[in-house]
């Protein structure tokens, strides 16, 4: 959950920069490949790497970590349906759940 709330800040920052994945990339002095793992959830970057991906998008390393936790807080407060919620919602309900 953490990578995933992590890579979205880093992308909705480059994107709304208008700067594209290979030159944020180049700057951090890492792959485009990489980075893009990364925003796509499925890399966990050291703090190394954590401090250069923030230095090319001219952010500090607290900033992107609070933008983060506030994009984790936000998904974890966003109740998940349950089974019997499920099955009654659906209008399919069968009395069991």
């Amino acid at each position: 959950m953490w990578r995933e709330s992590l890579g979205d800040v880093l992308r909705q920052e480059r994107v709304g920069r208008g700067e594209r994945l290979s030159d944020v990339a180049e700057r951090a002095g890492l792959s485009a490949q990489y980075l893009s793992e990364i925003e796509r959830g499925l890399k966990d970057p050291s703090s190394e790497m954590l401090h250069a991906i923030a230095g090319a998008l001219e952010l500090e390393v607290p900033d992107v970590a609070r933008r983060a936790a506030s994009v984790l807080e936000a998904t974890l407060a966003t109740p998940v349906m349950g089974a019997c919620q499920f099955v009654c919602v659906s209008g399919v309900f069968t009395g069991r759940g």
